[in-house]
């Protein structure tokens, strides 16, 4: 699936945290539904080769809604699973190296928190830089946070888009307007919803403003 910067609109990132009602499997399905246009599957606790057949099925349902698939850290699992690509974090494998074993149409997204990292990640092949974390956020506590106007100083600085993350909810997006971002990733605001479709579509209309489409 080639990439293109409207994919970071609405960008889900899963979390087995508030799975009960409904597996993960069918949560994402309610988010595809509600027009999630990129998924990432975040699965720290698993080994390998589950990680590949669940990536492996959740492709086929991604692929179903024309969404493309991303790995969490993982790219030897997202080759092997016919994922669309990974995202890695600064001290995950370098980017030089994935782009090297998976090819010039593999995504690869990379964490910036600086000027400088975000630089260096687009030299060195990545797609897209994922940045934050923007607000405080239930699943990363520890995470450093990146005010607007870094946020700024980061889109401004590269050619590659880029995609904000850390505690965006409808209450607090509006922040980030102007910023230069192509998108919102989200966590807790999709999958911790009682109506995952309706947070969804709500999410991307809003992200839709917030971007001027």
């Amino acid at each position: 699936m080639n990439f293109s910067k409207d994919m970071l609109l609405l960008y889900a990132v899963t979390d087995r945290a508030w799975t009960g009602r409904q597996t993960l499997y069918e949560q994402i399905e309610c988010a595809l539904k509600g027009g999630v246009t990129m998924l990432q599957l975040r699965e720290k606790g698993l080994a390998e080769d589950e990680l590949v057949r669940e990536a492996a099925e959740i492709r086929e349902l991604c692929h179903s809604y024309g969404v493309p698939l991303i790995i969490n850290d993982n790219a030897d699992a997202a080759i092997k699973s016919g994922a669309d690509g990974v995202h890695v974090g600064i001290e995950d494998a370098p980017v030089t190296a994935i782009r090297e074993k998976a090819g010039k149409s593999f995504i690869i997204g990379a964490t910036a928190k600086t000027v400088e990292q975000a630089i260096a990640a687009e030299k060195a092949g990545a797609d897209y830089l994922g940045v934050g974390a923007i607000f405080p956020s239930p699943t990363k506590k520890n995470a450093i946070r990146i005010t607007n106007e870094q946020l700024k100083e980061i889109c401004s600085s590269v050619s590659i888009p880029a995609v904000a993350i850390g505690g965006i909810g409808l209450d607090n997006m509006n922040e980030i307007q102007g910023s230069g971002v192509s998108g919102i990733a989200v966590v807790s605001a999709v999958f911790a919803a009682d109506d995952i479709q309706k947070a969804a579509a709500e999410l991307k209309n809003r992200a839709k403003a917030l971007i001027g489409q």
